[in-house]
């Protein structure tokens, strides 16, 4: 089945670039894209006629001026528009199902480079069966050029990783851009050390080769499937955080699996999707482990 690209649309300048975001990615893929607006009735008292046939109509209106510009500025590109009633959330969620990506915009905050990830975008993420791309206000297509990587984070087993793996090589491959892959390793600390685990890092010649070795094995089956796709392989000591953010200026996408876990006060995304998706200044692709 051939999914579409969705992007959500609520009119500000954030959803206006995750659109312009979404249709040029759409447009590489050669895939169809879907716009939603998802919207609640507000009695308006002071407003002549808004009641809910006059607010879905105002929605329905928005949001096919919104197609109706993507479509005149990429010719042959497959545009429809949607405006189901209900939270944004719930709307969202849904409609990533059936999508290749869902795509939203996500604000900068204060003096700091990056996103302002609210509840919203944030309970999508969590709950969302598809990959999110986050999009920041002020996106240019001049970031998707030559010399500018698909940055993907690899951390655990090969599977561990695999979707995140997938849609960074996917994406490369649409863009002709190069993948670099990102392997963190901090010393472990010493009663994790045991007889096994000494051997197979005696094995590998110490603990940076066999980082190397681990993220060498987890990238060899995406190499073999995306011959043309150039990828640099990093190790690097760090925080997996702190390793992908020092490597973001040469990023036109990071893309970084969900780790996502459950609190007392609801859902929370991993702590290395939430640094990316905080400061870094291209767009950030979270990718769930069953997508594919």
């Amino acid at each position: 089945m051939t999914r579409p690209i969705t992007a959500g649309f609520d009119g500000t300048e954030e959803s206006l670039a995750a659109l312009g975001w979404a249709a040029r990615e759409a447009v590489r893929r050669g895939l169809a894209l879907r716009v939603v607006h998802a919207w609640r009735f507000q009695p308006l008292e002071a407003v002549e006629g808004a009641d809910p046939d006059a607010q879905a109509k105002w929605a329905g209106e928005a949001v096919a001026q919104a197609a109706r510009e993507l479509a005149e500025r990429h010719p042959g590109l497959d545009v429809t528009a949607d405006a189901p009633e209900g939270g944004p959330v719930d709307a969202l969620v849904a409609a990533a199902v059936d999508a290749e990506m869902l795509v939203l915009g996500s604000r900068g905050h204060a003096a700091v480079v990056g996103f302002l990830l609210g509840s919203v975008g944030q309970q999508v993420i969590v709950a969302a069966e598809r990959p999110v791309v986050l999009v920041r206000a002020g996106d240019q297509p001049s970031a998707e050029v030559a010399g500018h990587e698909i940055v993907v984070g690899q951390q655990g087993e090969p599977e561990d990783s695999a979707a995140a793996l997938r849609f960074a090589f996917e994406t490369a491959a649409a863009r002709g851009a190069t993948v670099r892959v990102v392997r963190a390793w901090t010393l472990p600390p010493l009663f994790s050390y045991s007889p096994s685990s000494l051997k197979l890092l005696d094995d590998a010649g110490g603990l940076e080769p066999y980082e190397k070795k681990a993220l060498a094995s987890a990238v060899q089956p995406w190499r073999e499937r995306f011959p043309d796709v150039q990828v640099v392989e990093h190790v690097e000591m760090g925080s997996a955080g702190q390793v992908l953010l020092s490597v973001a200026a040469r990023a036109q996408l990071m893309v970084v699996g969900r780790r996502a876990r459950r609190t007392a006060v609801g859902a929370r995304i991993g702590s290395v999707a939430h640094g990316v998706l905080h400061h870094a200044a291209c767009p950030v692709a979270v990718v769930p482990p069953a997508a594919g």
